[in-house]
Parts: structure tokens; sequence; C-alpha cells
């Protein structure tokens, strides 16, 4: 049979429920009451293991009939036997409890209730076949209840369930008292709400505890007429409605302390130095103590963290759906930095932790999209993105500054952080950045000029062809085919009368789209000039502009203190700009460079600096002649894209040195 569930009103009651969590207007005044009798001696008492032992006691005694006996709990025997207050039984016992802490007192109420209920199992059990056992089991009446056991039956499962709903809160009670003050105090907000419900809380544990000593303890001298369905009843599927409501709300509160401990031991693990990387690396990916916790795609295995071990570990942190690009570079570099163990760079571990959002069920297609996503990468991943605790997430986005972007966090042999976003530096200097420390950034920045080298010859290697082969090089963007033809047509023109040989590539915009792409197929077709058919390349290009301007800022450059940042954020001025634009070099010498038509017209003007030109060269003669025209009219655009971390407060122009004005622009297209 199942469990008695009242009828008529009590399904409305049902109903509010989840609503009635704590108390009413009488639990007030009962509250006043039990709050007068808390006066703690300041005793500390470990009990943390006692609900455990009481749970395996409420688990082996398993006789058909649950009971109590009277035993050194001669208070609650007394308050429990025959007729009872339901609110002075406990009230009576919160005063013999009045110098214990709340958890002590609720503790100690289930603990005597379960060696009653010990002690009655074991004569139930052993009545059958012990003297003993059957002499007391007939002081005790036993067998007569045991005829009536079937009739009794609902009365019983409503009883357990009230004492399962009273274990499960007292545990959670008791966790709440041993939560380890060095990473939650008694301040911390979920604490503070979980504090101020205990007594209201305890109260309804010892009330329930009360009633279920009551009823079993008045089961001896039953009738045969005893009605089940009686206010007995309807008082223990209340109580139980009532401590699991309370139940279901401690524990949510326990849930989110569990998150507040997790996320405060990450913060203290990586601002604490570590012998190795293991232990940062377990709190992080498995707090769950998964022995197996990553996958391996190439072998289709999981792995332990300890393959981790003395490892420079880069986790690549990304949404489910995330840039290819960005992954089918990382990727190749990947593969580079593996092909030669001996190397330095071959000694490190790249692990995926995909970052989902929690409040969205997983489902089928999300799995799907996970494995798609897991199973084209050569390095190891979480083998499911709930490895990754919630506390661990919050503590990627408030410390390593995850938004939706990809980033690759770089972590040392000993769990240190010595870099928030490799991806940076790899764009620019791909492993040659290995181990991605900031003493090595600026140890590469040293070695670096602002010249076409820095600027584009690691994407495309006919670049480095022809820096070596001394040739002009000119790279030119923009969206507007006409002006595209006219310079192209003119500095080829302007190329021959000056005798130099040159090659033009087009490196298009950021944010590559349809529009872009049909300048291409133009400009292709047309013989115009040579062409980066991939959009990937053209993305790579600008982003590792801004890889550079990132860079420069993380190590507290500025635009008037750096010539190379300056050199960036003209460039970036020219992506934003609404015409085209061009740079040119010869080899590793310096850049001639302009807005679209302040060029155009310098090449127009080629007969009047082309002396200087003979006798000069004609990068340096055709700069001199761009800054001739420039005028005090001018207005540049200075638009981080959405892969830039670091935006800086002051940033100043890099043509004529005022302070910029700061704004933020919002653009949906290049179209």
């Amino acid at each position: 049979m199942a469990a008695i569930v009242p009828a008529g009103s009590a399904r409305k009651q049902q109903a509010r429920g989840d609503r009635i969590l704590f108390s009413t207007s009488d639990d007030n005044v009962m509250m006043e009451q039990i709050l007068s009798t808390h006066t703690p001696d300041g005793r500390e008492f470990y009990i943390k293991p006692i609900p455990l032992i009481i749970e395996d006691i409420m688990h082996r005694a398993n006789a058909p009939l649950p009971g109590a006996l009277l035993s050194a709990t001669s208070q609650l025997y007394c308050k429990c036997s025959g007729e009872g207050n339901a609110q002075a039984t406990p009230l009576s016992l919160f005063k013999i409890l009045s110098r214990y802490p709340w958890e002590v007192k609720v503790v100690v109420a289930l603990a005597a209730f379960a060696m009653i209920y010990d002690e009655f199992q074991l004569v139930a059990q052993l009545y059958p076949t012990n003297p003993l056992a059957k002499s007391v089991a007939d002081l005790k009446q036993l067998p007569d209840i045991m005829e009536r056991a079937e009739s009794l039956e609902p009365m019983f499962q409503s009883l357990v369930s009230l004492i399962k709903a009273v274990l499960d809160l007292t545990k959670c009670i008791v966790e709440f008292k041993s939560l380890p003050s060095q990473y939650i105090s008694p301040d911390t907000p979920e604490m503070v709400t979980v504090t101020a419900h205990i007594p209201i809380a305890v109260f309804w544990t010892i009330r329930s505890i009360v009633a279920c000593a009551s009823i079993v303890m008045n089961l001896i001298g039953i009738s045969q007429e005893y009605i089940v369905l009686t206010t007995e009843a309807w008082e223990l599927y209340s109580l139980s409605l009532k401590v699991n409501n309370i139940h279901t709300h401690f524990n949510k509160q326990l849930s989110l302390c569990h998150q507040h401990i997790a996320y405060r031991t990450l913060v203290w693990l990586f601002e604490t130095p570590q012998t190795d990387n293991i232990k940062v690396l377990k709190a992080l990916i498995n707090p769950k103590d998964d022995q197996l916790p990553l996958f391996e795609s190439s072998t289709k295995r999981r792995v332990s963290i300890d393959a981790l071990r003395r490892k420079v570990v880069l986790l690549f942190i990304s949404e489910l759906d995330f840039s290819q690009e960005e992954l089918s570079l990382f990727d190749a570099m990947y593969r580079e930095s593996m092909q030669n163990p001996s190397r330095p760079e071959g000694h490190q571990q790249v692990v995926w932790l995909p970052i989902t959002d929690r409040s969205i069920p997983w489902n089928e297609e999300k799995q799907q999209q996970f494995v798609k996503s897991q199973n084209t990468m050569p390095w190891l991943s979480l083998h499911h993105p709930s490895v990754l605790d919630t506390a661990a997430i919050k503590y990627i986005k408030d410390y390593w500054h995850f938004t939706k972007k990809p980033i690759v966090v770089v972590l040392d042999q000993q769990g240190k952080v010595v870099n928030l976003n490799a991806l940076h530096m790899m764009w620019i200097w791909g492993t040659g950045a290995y181990p991605y420390t900031s003493s090595r950034e600026e140890q590469l920045w040293k070695e670096e000029a602002w010249r076409i080298e820095l600027l584009a010859h690691s994407i495309d290697p006919v670049i480095f062809d022809w820096i070596c082969k001394g040739k002009h090089i000119c790279l030119y963007g923009g969206e507007n085919i006409d002006w595209i033809r006219k310079f192209t047509t003119t500095l080829r023109s302007v190329a021959r009368g000056a005798n130099i040989q040159l090659e033009m590539l087009y490196v298009g915009k950021s944010n590559p789209g349809n529009k872009i792409r049909k300048i291409i197929t133009t400009i292709h077709a047309e013989n115009l000039s040579r062409v980066w058919e991939d959009l990937t390349i053209i993305w790579f290009f600008w982003s590792r502009l801004d890889s550079m301007w990132n860079s420069k800022v993380r190590l507290g450059k500025s635009v008037e203190s750096d010539e190379i940042m300056k050199e960036i954020m003209i460039m970036l001025c020219f992506d934003n700009s609404v015409q085209g634009w061009a740079v040119i070099s010869q080899g590793t010498g310096e850049m001639a460079k302009a807005k679209g038509e302040r060029f155009l017209t310098s090449l127009y003007r080629f007969n009047e600096w082309k002396h200087q030109s003979d006798e000069k060269g004609f990068v340096p003669a055709l700069n001199e002649f761009i800054q001739k025209l420039r005028t005090p009219d001018h207005c540049d655009r200075f638009v981080l894209s959405e892969s830039t971390e670091r935006v800086q407060d002051v940033v100043v122009c890099a043509e004529c040195g005022r302070a910029m004005e700061k704004c933020i622009m919002y653009r949906c297209c290049n179209e």
C-alpha cells in the first residue's frame, strides 16, 4: 500500500508546501520560546560522524514494523508516552539541550530516537528464535502488533518517510557547521541565509522526532478497531512535507556554499606556490575526483590528470561554438610543436576546456556538437563538459577574463599561470613564443622592429622570398574596387618609371565577408595584384595586428613611447577607414604608408619627387612626399575588434599626437 496522502484540504496544503518553508505566526511565537532556551556554553563538539552512524542503524533495521523502546532517553519517552502536546514536548527537550549548539541539539535528539529504534529492531528480529527476545517482545506486545502489520503498513510507510526526511535534514545541518572556515566565513551571503534559518529547521526536526517517537510508543496497546487514517497519520504527512521543503532549501544553499568553497580553494591554490601542477589541475578540472577525467581523441581512451604532470599545460578554453579559423591555426601550430619532441615546446600538452551554460539543459544536439569538436582535436579534452565544475567556470571568467572568444591559458610545470592568453604570442611568433611567459614576450619584442617581416612574412612564405630578392613590397586593403583599380594601375606605372621591382598583395579588411570575397575575385580576374583567396589568411593577418596591440598593452607600452605600437595603431586605423590604404617597403627597410586618396595623390604627382627617389631611394622619397600632403584636418577611427582584450584609458592619435575621444562602436558587418 502507498503512504497515506490526505485528501481535500490536504491537497491544497501540499500545493502550498513549497511556499511554506519555515514559519507561520504560531511558529514565530514558539521560536521566541525556543530561542530563549538557547544558552550554549561555548564548547566544541565533533559530531559529523554521528548522523552516518544513525543512518547505518536505520538501514540495518529491516524488521516489518519500526518502533521504539524506552532507553537512556527517559525524557523523550516520558513526553511521548500517552497524551502529549506537539509544542510543549519539543520545548521541554530544547530546555534539556539548552547548553548545546543547534547542530548538537538535533543530533542528540535523533541519536536518542535511533537508540530506541535500534533496540526495538533487535527484539523484533530476534524474538522468533531467541527466548530472551521473545520474553521482551511479549512484554511489549510485539506479537499483537505483528498480527496487525498489514493494516498498519500505510502508517509505517509514512513514518519511515518522515524519519528519512529528518535524517537528511540533520545531515545537511551538520554539514553546514562542518564547512571549512578558511574558505567560507559566517558573513558569506550563502552562510548568512542558512544561519538565520537553522533554529527553525532544528525546531521542526526535533518536533518531527518527537512525533515519530510518540507514534511508535503509542502503538503498544492499540485496539483491533484502531483506524489508521487519524490525526497522527495527517501529522506525519504534514511534518514530512515541512521537513522535506526545508531540506530542499538547505540543500540548495549547501550547494552554493560548496561552490563558494571550491571557488575560494581555486583562488588560494593559484595564489600559492606549488611543487607541481597536479594539485591545481585536479582542483580546476577534477573536483569530483574522477580517476580519468580527460579524453584522448587519437586513441579514443580516457586519461588521468597524471598525464599532465611536469608539463607546460595550455588550457584551450572556449564555448562549444567557436571560431574555426582560430582552431585551424592553433591546430597547425600544435602539430608543428609536436613534430620534434626533443625541442622545448615538445614538452607541452594542450587540454580543451569547453565552457557551457549550465542553465540550459544538455541535449543530444549539444552532445553531438561536443563529440564532433572533440574528435577533431589532436590534443586532450574533458571527456564531458560536466567535468568542469561551476566554481571552475566562475573562476575562469573572473580571474582569466574569459567571455566568448577562445583563450589559451598557460600553466608552467608548477601550475602557475604564466599567460592569460597565449594566443596573442602564438599569432605573432608561432611556436617560437614557447614557454609563453612575460619575460619571453619582452625578449621577443626587443628583437623586433616595424618592418614587412613582422607584419606579414610569417603568414605567406612568398613574402620572405620577395624580401630576400630585395623587391619592393606593397600591402594594401579596403573595399572600394574603383580605388583599387586606380591604385594598382598607377602604382605599377610609377614602379616602371622608378625602375623598381614591385610586388603587390591585397590583404582586405578584418572580419572579411562576401564583399571582400567578391573583390578578391575581381582582383584575380583582372590581374590587378596578388591576393589571398583563403579568407582565413586575411582574418589571421588582422588578428595578428590585434594580438600585437594586446601584447604591447599587456607589457605596459603606449603609443607615445613605443614606435611599434604607434605603427600597429596606424594599421588598425587604416582598417577602420572608409577608403583604401597602402604600405610599401623594400626588404627590411622603412615603410611608406597612407590612406587611399593621399597615397594615390602622391603617386599621381610622382614627377615632383622622382629626383628624390633616384637620390634617396623610392620608399624614403615617397614617405617624405606623403608627409608633405598631411593636413591638420583629418579624422582617424581606432576601433578595437572583438578579440581585443585590453583597452587603454588614453590613446593618442598616431598622426597628430592628440588624445583621441573614447567611444564604443557597434558594427554588424562590413557589407
